[in-house]
């Protein structure tokens, strides 16, 4: 079974439990069975209501299979999108009067229950990813960094539902010769080639005499890419980038990009620009300087552009450096700007000139590449395309700094969305920045 279709079911389940709710409030409420004309009064303007709530959730990262269902993490998402869609449930009725539903009651009702059938449900399904579907069996041919990072994974999240069978030394002509039996004996489903069958002849031979058993073969910078949303760095070479990235079969999407990338950019722009001279004075009240903060960073093909953002920071004694925790140079205007991201929206006349999208990777400092395409492999190749004001490192949950390290991680989700970026993953990305900023998580 593919991760798109666990997807599926979970949002069909979803779709169920919301209507199952939705029936034994009700029940519930009324203390007696829901007639045809109390469907009809309910089942229209909860049937908006419940679109929201997918949305909220789908933004929430309740879609996400490496969640688990016992895990703290997913309780605080459920109770905070089930606050978020409470709310705004209630909004929606008392705007449309006409509705003719008063939802104090009955939406308290249906909130306790929800959220007892909601986790109830997820809890059976990841049960029976564990323990009753068919395991997708993987057998790997071949070791490195990245198949240690998916044995420890598989087995830190078996409700992900693949179980690493055995792993063959390449080395080692039996095993490779014993092959065929272990597919057979360990009834292996898939093949991840973490080694490259052109090195050797003989596990050339081997996997060519397995195409009868009808399993599938991937190479592992695909099954890694799959079950983790990043590009294994050590596992590729240029020929990756020439089978992958061919900018090519982009060219609709990149100019479709530009169109909506304008055309928000306006609509952010009129709507915020009023408030501008608020927040100038408030700037320059606080502190001596300009109000906008000019910063050199590198855009796509190694183009140098000014990015601008209200100054959050005092002129005085700032050397420049990079931000750090607490750092005393912002100041209290400028720390209030950095939480809600109101020190970004002057990028969107970065956006409307061309230099910047909404969703890309983050635009860097010249002088910061230049010390980082050194030390990490293929840096340089993430200005194959537009940076972005938000991107898919940023969404992934966590929080990686400029060290060489985290610099690492950081391209391997960049890499990812440039080989990935279609119109669904951009608005995937914008609506869960959207979700983050009002959540005030991320940095």
């Amino acid at each position: 079974m593919t991760n798109k279709i666990k997807q599926i079911i979970l949002f069909a389940g979803d779709i169920i439990i919301l209507y199952l709710t939705l029936y034994f409030t009700l029940l519930i409420r009324y203390l007696e069975q829901p007639t045809i004309n109390d469907w009809q009064t309910h089942f229209g303007p909860f049937t908006w209501v419940f679109i929201f709530w997918l949305i909220i959730f789908y933004i929430s990262d309740l879609y996400n299979l490496h969640l688990a269902v016992n895990n703290a993490r997913f309780f605080k998402l459920t109770v905070r999108s089930e606050i978020i869609a409470g709310a705004l449930s209630a909004v929606f009725f008392y705007v449309n009067p006409n509705i003719n539903i008063a939802p104090k009651t009955n939406l308290i009702i249906y909130l306790i229950i929800f959220f007892i059938l909601f986790t109830l449900w997820r809890r059976f399904f990841n049960y029976l990813l564990h323990t009753q579907l068919p395991k997708n069996n993987i057998l790997i041919i071949g070791s490195n960094n990245q198949v240690q990072e998916i044995i420890t994974l598989t087995q830190e999240k078996p409700h992900l539902g693949y179980f690493v069978t055995d792993v063959i030394d390449t080395r080692d002509e039996s095993e490779i010769g014993s092959l065929k039996s272990k597919i057979k004996n360990q009834k292996i489903n898939t093949i991840i080639l973490a080694s490259n069958p052109r090195e050797s002849s003989s596990l050339r031979s081997e996997l060519f005499s397995c195409l009868p058993l009808n399993i599938k073969i991937m190479n592992l910078p695909n099954f890694y890419e799959e079950v983790t949303g990043k590009i294994p760095i050590e596992a590729i070479n240029q020929m990756w980038f020439l089978e992958n990235l061919s900018q090519g079969k982009k060219i609709g999407f990149d100019a479709l990009k530009r169109i909506y990338d304008f055309a928000l950019a306006i609509i952010i722009f009129v709507i915020t620009l009023p408030f501008w001279f608020i927040i100038a004075c408030l700037i320059k009240l606080e502190s001596k300087g300009p109000v906008f903060y000019l910063s050199i960073r590198t855009g796509r093909n190694n183009k140098n552009f000014k990015l601008i953002k209200f100054r959050t920071m005092r002129e005085d004694n700032n050397d420049r450096t990079l931000t750090r925790a607490n750092d005393p140079r912002i100041t209290k205007f400028g720390s209030i700007m950095r939480k809600t991201r109101i020190d970004e929206i002057p990028q969107v006349i970065n956006v409307l000139k061309g230099q910047v999208s909404f969703v890309g990777p983050r635009p860097e400092r010249p002088e910061l590449i230049q010390e980082l395409e050194r030390v990490v492999p293929f840096y340089n190749e993430r200005l194959l395309v537009k940076p972005g004001l938000t991107g898919w490192d940023q969404v992934s949950g966590e929080y990686h700094s400029p060290s060489v390290e985290d610099t690492l991680k950081k391209i391997q989700y960049d890499l990812f969305y440039i080989k990935n970026r279609t119109i669904y993953l951009d608005l995937s990305i914008i609506l869960k920045t959207i979700a983050t900023v009002l959540s005030r998580g991320g940095v």
